[in-house]
């Protein structure tokens, strides 16, 4: 059959829902969490941190990494019109596998290119939110598997996050993680989650049993409003009058929980805040949101020995990146914030010494389109992220960096790509060199089986050491 379906409708069926797979698999991950904990591998007393940074609203990368051989920048000069970066301002790369094509990367990502070159930042290219491979001709006649809401910013945003692509949840792959982690490591502190969020409320960090622990990018961990807030009259009044209230007894259970639960807030806040208040980095931060988010995770982590923790997870969110319009002007500045904030958080990781035992990863919910809608691009699909740190393989462009052309076999139309490495061999990778045990991964990414072998003796993508 030919290509008998237009594209409008194409991304209506895209948006169909299958119901009834939340339920099930909440149970059996339920089931198999009991025994979780020891199917782990044993992380020992070694600290180890994930940092997901999520550039939301579908950040246009492939004007982040770029061809700059003859034939391919010509391509992606010819698809991208008046969105193309000069080939002149373009910065090289060095990658240690080279597969033929010469890349570089946009000009306002110049630390980028350096720890690029010094081995500590690799490239995954043309990835994407799959529930199996497909291919176009399926994807035209109909009878793929696809996402959710495919070009649906609530949608692939929450794909990524939860790993489920094929299903709307409220837990994600990181809440996964943390629920069987906490479980493993039980003198890690209670009052505080590994999992500890910059962004505000996510899905990505929410499990079955774990929240996130949200703190402020520049005060850290707050309390209640009004409470230890000040020398002065109005502010004792209400820090003794919920010192009250939290040391009354309450018959009523429900009232009782929810005291509970204050009390924990409170006793935790007021560890974390100490903790963290007795580090001070040398190590300059810009004075934007991202770099500040950046600088209080690095504060964190150097006090992870009096916070008790050998694990922690983090989420920093960066938005903005819906750019239909003014591409090239956003990104010269935003590109900028990111490359900074990059920087400066790996020279205090090194100012910390715990640059061998974090690794920084990025997320955005979808590519852009190649072609130009005037001076912006739309919602696309395959797109590329970047990983870095100690324990990252560095150097490399991870999977086939795709012809830019238009009418290839990857496009969909106007420079919608089909990916070719699925989110779920990027997440199962990150999660065993955190500590999951390969017989787990299809606990907390169900589809891994469609992509990769747990028992494989290779890594998914080889990006880890």
């Amino acid at each position: 059959m030919g290509n008998n379906i237009s594209r409008r409708k194409f991304i209506g069926q895209a948006s169909c829902a299958s119901l009834g797979y939340t339920a099930l698999f909440s149970t059996l991950f339920n089931l198999k969490a009991i025994n979780a904990a020891t199917m782990f591998n044993d992380p020992g007393d070694d600290y180890k941190a994930m940092v997901c940074f999520l550039l939301n609203g579908g950040a246009d990368s492939y004007n982040m990494l770029i061809p700059r051989g003859d034939s391919e920048w010509q391509e992606y000069k010819t698809t991208r019109s008046n969105l193309a970066i000069p080939k002149s301002k373009v910065l090289p790369l060095n990658p240690i596998n080279n597969s033929g094509t010469s890349l570089g990367v946009h000009p306002s990502m110049k630390n980028m290119q350096q720890m690029f070159n010094d081995r500590e930042l690799s490239f995954i290219t043309n990835i994407g939110a799959l529930i199996n491979g497909v291919e176009k001709d399926s994807i035209y006649q109909g009878t793929a598997d696809l996402p959710l809401g495919l070009f649906s910013h609530v949608d692939q945003v929450m794909h990524w996050q939860t790993g489920i692509p094929q299903d709307r949840i409220n837990q994600g792959w990181g809440g996964r993680i943390a629920d069987m982690l906490t479980a493993a490591n039980t003198n890690t502190n209670q009052n505080i989650s590994m999992n500890i969020s910059l962004g505000g409320t996510n899905i990505w960090q929410t499990g079955n049993e774990t929240v996130e622990y949200s703190i402020d990018p520049v005060y850290g961990s707050t309390m209640i409003d009004g409470y230890n807030q000040g020398d002065w009259q109005l502010s004792n009044m209400r820090t003794q009058a919920i010192d009250n209230m939290l040391d009354q007894y309450h018959h009523d259970m429900f009232k009782k929980a929810y005291i509970d639960v204050v009390k924990v807030a409170k006793v935790g806040s007021e560890q974390f805040t100490t903790a963290v208040d007795a580090v001070n980095l040398d190590t300059s931060f810009s004075d934007n949101r991202v770099s500040q988010s950046f600088q209080m995770v690095a504060k964190t982590i150097a006090a992870r020995t009096a916070l008790g923790m050998k694990r922690q997870i983090f989420f920093i969110e960066f938005g903005g990146w819906d750019h239909h319009d003014e591409v090239l002007m956003a990104q010269e500045e935003m590109l900028t914030i990111v490359d900074d904030a990059l920087n400066e958080f790996m020279l205090a990781l090194e100012e910390i010494n715990a640059r061998d035992c974090v690794t920084v990863f990025s997320m955005s919910e979808f590519g852009r389109t190649l072609t130009s809608n005037g001076n912006g691009t739309d919602h696309a699909w395959g797109g590329n992220v970047f990983v870095l740190g100690g324990p990252v393989k560095g150097g490399q462009i991870i999977g086939q960096y795709p012809t830019l052309a238009l009418e290839s076999e990857l496009d969909l139309g106007g420079g919608v790509l089909i990916p070719r490495i699925a989110t779920d061999e990027y997440f199962s990778e990150l999660a065993m060199w955190f500590g999951v045990a390969p017989s787990e991964l299809t606990t907390i990414l169900p589809n891994i089986g469609n992509f990769y072998s747990p028992s494989s003796s290779r890594a998914p993508l080889g990006f880890l050491l």
